[in-house]
C-alpha cells in the first residue's frame, strides 16, 4: 500500500545546534522527490527523521494521515537503501534479500516467493548464491533495493545511492531506480548531492541550504525559474555563470552593463535599474561580432567531441560557457559573447533574489 509523507514544521536539534529548521513539505503518494543541497544542509538528518532512525525535536511526521513521530521504524512500513549497501557479509544476497521476512517470522514459501520476485525485478538471479565480497558496487546496490522490495513499504527512502559507484554504473543504476519506481509505483524520497541524478530522476526536487528549503518544483522549474542565486547556481552541471554589473535604461533599451563597460541586451520586460548580477548558464552562450556583447576570455577549452568547454572570464569573473559545437579556441583568445534576453537571469545583488 502507498502512502503519502508530510512534515510539518520539522525541526531536528544537537543540543544548542539546529540543523532543521521548521520544515514544511507534503509528498504525494507514488512520488518521487528528491532532496538535494551541499553537505551538511539537513538533508540525510531529514531522511533519517522520515525513517525512524533519528528522533524528531519538533512538529509533526504523517505518513499515510497517522502521527508517526514516535513510531519505531519497523511500524512505519518505511524500506532504506543506503549509501554502504548494509549488507551482511557472512550472508549470501539470498539470504540478505530474505533476512527482513525471515526475522519477521514469515513462512518460507512465502518469503521465496518474494525473493524471487525481487531478483526477477532486478535481474539478481545469477548472483543470489554469491557473497558480497563477490559481488561487484552495482550488484551489490541491487542486494540492497532487493532486500528494500521485499518488505513491500509503502515508502522507500534511498541515501545517496550510487555516490560509491563509478561513473558510468551511476548512469546505468540510476536509469535501473528510476524504472524500479515506475514498475512498483511506489513513494520515493531520495538524498543525493548530484545535481544530474536529481535532474534525471526526480518528480520533483526540493533545494535545501543550512537546514530550510529553498524551492521545491520539477527540474524544469527549478532550472529555468530558480528561486534565488543560490538555486540557479546550485542546480545544473555545469553551474550557472554570474557576472557583476548594472541594469541600465536608455532610449535603446534595457541592457546589462558590466564594469568593463560592455552590455548585453535585456528584455524589455525589465523595469528595475541599478545594481545586479546576471546568471547565464553556460550552454546560453553564443559568440556575437565584437562591440555585440560582452569580452570572453580565455584560459582553458576542453573538446569533449560533440562540445567544447570554455573556462575563462567577462569583467574580470570567471566564467564557463559550452559551445554545442567544435570551436577552435586556445588560451589567451579574446571573443564577444551574448545571450538571448530569455536566457539572463539576474539576481538583486544584496538579497540573491530575482529581479
Amino acid at each position: 500500500m502507498m502512502q503519502d509523507v508530510s512534515l510539518r514544521g520539522i525541526s531536528k536539534s544537537f543540543g544548542n545546534l539546529s540543523i532543521i529548521r521548521n520544515l514544511d513539505l507534503d509528498i504525494k503518494d507514488g512520488e518521487f522527490v528528491v532532496l538535494v543541497g551541499p553537505s551538511g544542509c539537513g538533508k540525510s538528518t531529514l531522511l533519517r527523521m522520515i525513517a525512524g532512525l533519528e528522533p524528531i525535536s519538533g512538529g509533526d511526521l504523517m505518513i499515510g494521515g497517522q502521527r508517526a513521530n514516535e513510531l519505531p521504524p519497523q511500524k512505519r512500513n518505511i524500506a532504506m537503501v543506503f549509501q554502504s549497501y548494509a549488507l551482511f557479509p557472512h550472508m549470501t544476497a539470498r539470504e540478505n534479500i530474505s533476512f527482513g521476512p525471515r526475522i519477521r517470522g514469515e513462512k518460507a514459501a512465502a518469503t521465496a516467493r518474494k525473493v524471487e520476485k525481487a531478483a526477477a525485478i532486478l535481474n539478481l538471479h545469477s548472483y543470489l548464491d554469491r557473497y558480497p565480497r563477490e559481488l561487484s558496487g552495482g550488484q551489490r546496490q541491487r542486494v540492497a533495493m532487493g532486500r528494500a522490495i521485499v518488505r513491500d513499504p509503502s515508502v522507500f527512502l534511498f541515501d545517496e545511492p550510487l555516490s560509491n559507484l563509478d561513473a558510468q554504473l551511476r548512469v546505468q543504476m540510476r536509469t535501473e531506480i528510476k524504472a524500479l519506481h515506475q514498475r512498483l509505483k511506489s513513494t520515493v524520497i531520495y538524498v543525493t548531492h548530484d545535481q544530474i541524478e536529481a535532474m534525471t530522476m526526480a518528480d520533483r526536487i526540493v533545494v535545501m541550504s543550512e537546514g530550510k528549503i529553498l524551492q521545491v518544483g520539477t527540474p524544469l522549474d527549478l532550472y529555468d525559474r530558480p528561486a534565488n542565486k543560490f538555486v540557479a547556481g546550485f542546480l545544473g552541471s555545469p553551474s550557472m555563470s554570474f557576472i557583476s554589473g548594472q541594469i541600465i535604461t536608455d532610449a535603446a533599451g534595457n541592457h546589462f552593463r558590466t564594469h568593463d563597460g560592455e552590455g548585453i541586451r535585456l528584455g524589455d520586460h525589465i523595469a528595475v535599474a541599478g545594481e545586479a548580477e546576471a546568471g547565464i548558464r553556460p550552454e546560453n552562450f553564443v559568440i556575437t561580432e565584437a562591440g555585440q556583447g560582452v569580452t570572453l576570455t580565455v584560459e582553458v577549452v576542453e573538446t569533449t567531441g560533440p562540445e567544447t568547454h570554455v573556462y575563462g572570464r567577462i569583467a574580470g569573473e570567471p566564467v564557463r560557457v559550452v559551445f554545442r559545437e567544435r570551436v577552435r579556441l586556445q588560451s589567451g583568445d579574446r571573443i564577444s559573447v551574448a545571450a538571448t534576453p530569455n536566457h539572463i537571469h539576474l539576481f538583486d545583488k544584496s538579497s540573491g533574489l530575482p529581479i
